[in-house]
């Protein structure tokens, strides 16, 4: 039997094999020069959660560089989620993703514990690499060797959160005598690459617990969606490993608008997106996080069609195997 990598509550209703769920990615509002409105986002996320979305996921971007006019949701993901935490009974909580070469791992082990403990064991950590290389210089780090310190930094962070007072002798850290609390509620975090994260499709079904990739035409996808399975059946045939994808939509009022592509997503109608989200189902992908930043309609009318229309056929699971909120 293929085991799930955790039994993080949150990771069991994102992911499970043979499974599509659907989530959403903060900020459900557009952009004005690369910075969003947040005003009225914890009322969204509580209508997601009401709505029975699996996830409400959350990005790193530490300074906002006018190149990519993108600020995400502005703030800081651990304060953010530690509100949406709060803000919320049962939806999963993810990052898409903490910028790991940036920070130290204690500290993203530090927080991210804390988060899955606070939040009942709802949180799923997705990790990345970065891709503004701005950021590097004004953080006085090096671009060059994210992809190694991304490494160390998961290996630090397993050892951390999985073993009381572990002896470690790693780049990023030297400690002997301590212990990092809390734990995570089940004994493991859940940690998703995303994006590539400079490492090779071997090294994250090795070492991570599943991958987020980004939106491509299907038969692009198709292909990655494959070589993902094919690399899961030779390093990791005995663990269920899924595979998640971002998709930016624009939902018109005409349920039947045919797709027409914008930003790693489309405009179209719930008929057409039905269409292209039981295709991926088919092709393996385990979850589709929706981006809202290009929708043309208020997020509230889109996130109530894609509850009434969309998300009985693919519908969350597992909601009722949810770890109780306990004090660190």
């Amino acid at each position: 039997m293929i085991k799930p990598p955790t039994t993080n509550p949150g990771f069991a209703q994102v992911f499970q094999p043979d499974h599509l769920t659907l989530g959403l990615m903060f900020p459900m509002a557009p952009l004005t020069d690369g910075v969003p409105d947040m005003s009225g986002q914890l009322d969204l996320a509580r209508r997601a959660d009401r709505q029975g979305f699996a996830a409400l996921w959350s990005r790193d971007v530490p300074l906002f560089d006018p190149e990519f006019g993108d600020a995400g949701q502005i703030f800081d993901p651990w304060v953010w989620l530690s509100q949406v935490a709060a803000a919320t009974k049962s939806i999963s909580l993810s990052t898409a993703g903490i910028v790991l070469p940036l920070r130290h791992p204690l500290h993203v082990a530090k927080a991210a514990t804390s988060l899955d403990v606070i939040s009942g064991g709802r949180f799923i950590l997705g990790l990345a690499s970065g891709d503004r290389p701005a950021e590097y210089p004004a953080f006085g780090l090096p671009a060059d060797d994210r992809g190694a310190r991304y490494r160390d930094g998961v290996a630090t962070m397993r050892r951390v959160t999985e073993e009381s007072y572990p002896a470690i002798d790693e780049h990023s850290s030297q400690m002997q005598g301590l212990n990092l609390l809390p734990k995570p509620t089940t004994g493991r975090l859940s940690m998703l690459a995303v994006g590539s994260a400079q490492q090779s499709v071997q090294w994250i079904a090795r070492n991570m617990d599943g991958w987020v990739t980004y939106h491509r035409d299907l038969p692009d996808q198709a292909k990655r969606l494959s070589l993902w399975r094919t690399i899961v059946e030779q390093v990791s045939a005995d663990r269920f490993l899924p595979v998640a994808q971002s998709m930016f939509i624009d939902l018109t009022d005409n349920p039947d608008t045919t797709p027409s592509p914008i930003f790693l997503g489309y405009r179209l109608g719930r008929h057409r997106l039905i269409e292209h989200l039981l295709e991926l189902r088919t092709l393996g992908a385990n979850h589709v996080l929706f981006n809202l930043r290009h929708s043309q309609r208020p997020a509230d009318e889109v996130i109530d069609e894609l509850a009434q229309e969309v998300l009985p056929l693919f519908p969350t699971l597992n909601t009722h195997t949810r770890a109780a909120p306990r004090a660190a």
